[in-house]
C-alpha cells in the first residue's frame, strides 16, 4: 500500500544550493563558538600563570602593644657585702642628755653631765668628777682622756672627748689589735665635748684611746696605759 502510495507522488526538484548554504552556515557556526572557547581558554591559562607567578604581599598588621623589654635575670647570692679596709666604720650615735641626767652604763656604773664635766659612780657608790672647766683641758684642740677602774673580770673605761664638734667614735684598742667602741654622751646644743665609757672583758689588758672624725679621720690619741686594779 505504501509502495502504491509513493508511486504515485512525483518528487520535486532536489534543492541543493539550499541546502549548501544551510551546511556553511552551520561550519561558520561552529568554528565561531570554538575559537571563541580557544580564546577563553588561552585567557585562564595566562591568568593562572598570573596568579601563580606574581607574588602576593602580606597585608600590613594592625599595630599592637610595644614589646616590653625583660631584664636580665639577677642571681642572688648568699655572700654578705665585703666591706674594703679603706671604707671608714660608721660613726657612733651621740646620746643627747639633760644636765645631771643619770645614764645606766651597766655592770653597776652610772654617768652624769654637767655644765662644770663628767661625773661617774661606780658598784661601790664612789662618785668621781673629771671637769673641763679647772683650765687643765683645752677644749679649743681636739683631745680625749682616759680614766679606768676593774679587776681581773673585766674593767670599765670612762673619759672627756673635746675640741670639736664633729666627733665620730672613740675605739680603745689593746696590744694585740683587739678594739671596743665606745658610748658617747653630750649636753643639749654640742658644746664641743662630751663623755665616752666603755666595758671590756677580761685578758684585754693594757689599753689605747683613739677619738675618729665622722669621717674616720683620727684627731687625738692616747698611748696604752695598764688598767687599775683593786689594791
Amino acid at each position: 500500500m505504501f509502495a502504491r502510495a509513493a508511486s504515485d507522488v512525483t518528487p520535486g526538484p532536489l534543492p541543493l544550493e539550499a541546502v549548501r548554504r544551510a551546511g556553511r552556515t552551520r561550519r561558520r557556526r561552529r568554528t565561531t563558538a570554538l575559537s571563541a572557547l580557544s580564546v577563553l581558554a588561552v585567557a585562564t591559562s595566562v591568568v593562572a600563570v598570573v596568579v601563580v607567578l606574581t607574588p602576593v604581599r602580606p597585608s600590613p598588621s594592625a599595630p599592637g602593644p610595644a614589646p616590653v623589654a625583660v631584664p636580665p635575670t639577677v642571681v642572688p647570692t648568699s655572700a654578705p657585702p665585703v666591706r674594703t679596709s679603706e671604707a671608714p666604720p660608721d660613726p657612733t650615735p651621740i646620746r643627747v642628755v639633760a644636765s645631771g641626767e643619770r645614764v645606766n652604763a651597766g655592770k653597776g656604773w652610772k654617768v652624769w653631765l654637767t655644765a662644770e664635766g663628767k661625773h661617774w659612780v661606780g658598784p661601790d657608790g664612789m662618785e668621781n668628777a673629771r671637769s673641763v672647766t679647772d683650765g687643765n683641758i683645752d677644749v679649743m684642740a681636739p683631745g680625749v682622756s682616759h680614766q679606768s677602774e676593774g679587776n681581773p673580770k673585766g674593767a670599765f673605761h670612762s673619759g672627756l672627748y673635746y675640741g670639736t664638734r664633729s666627733a665620730g667614735r672613740v675605739e680603745l684598742k689593746n696590744a694585740e689589735g683587739r678594739k671596743v667602741v665606745a658610748t658617747l654622751l653630750e649636753l643639749p646644743g654640742r658644746p664641743g665635748w662630751g663623755v665616752w665609757y666603755a666595758h671590756t672583758g677580761p685578758g684585754m689588758g693594757e689599753v689605747g684611746t683613739a677619738l675618729y672624725d665622722r669621717a674616720g679621720e683620727l684627731l687625738s690619741e692616747l698611748p696604752l696605759i695598764p688598767r687599775s686594779e683593786p689594791s
